[in-house]
């Protein structure tokens, strides 16, 4: 009786780890869910394209703010109106974990 309630807590476990884990960033295009992980970003409050949690260790992506011209993997400039992606900042839930760096921004 004890085995058959094996998956289920398995499947459970699973589902607490969160979207981060069922969710695979694009290597190839720099996209999660089809959401630009590079750009243009407006932080809202509600309805965001991703929730997004900033980490200090094992990011899913390193994030670099730079003032012009973010058109590579991980680069982020903050805007308030006509953004490419819109991230809401969240503790708990994420559907991406980051890490802002300085240099080197990406996919980890």
């Amino acid at each position: 009786m004890r085995l058959s309630r094996l998956p289920l807590l398995l499947a459970g476990l699973l589902a607490a780890h969160g979207a981060a884990a069922r969710d695979a960033i694009d290597p190839t295009s720099c996209t999660l869910r089809g959401h630009k992980l590079y750009g243009k970003i407006q932080v809202v409050n509600a309805f965001p394209d991703l929730k997004v949690r900033v980490v200090t260790a094992f990011p899913q992506l390193k994030v670099k703010k730079v003032d012009a011209f973010p058109d590579r993997c991980g680069e982020w400039r903050y805007v308030d109106s006509f953004p490419d992606t819109k991230i809401q900042f969240v503790d708990a839930f994420p559907d991406l974990e980051i890490e802002f760096v300085t240099a080197f921004p990406g996919i980890k």
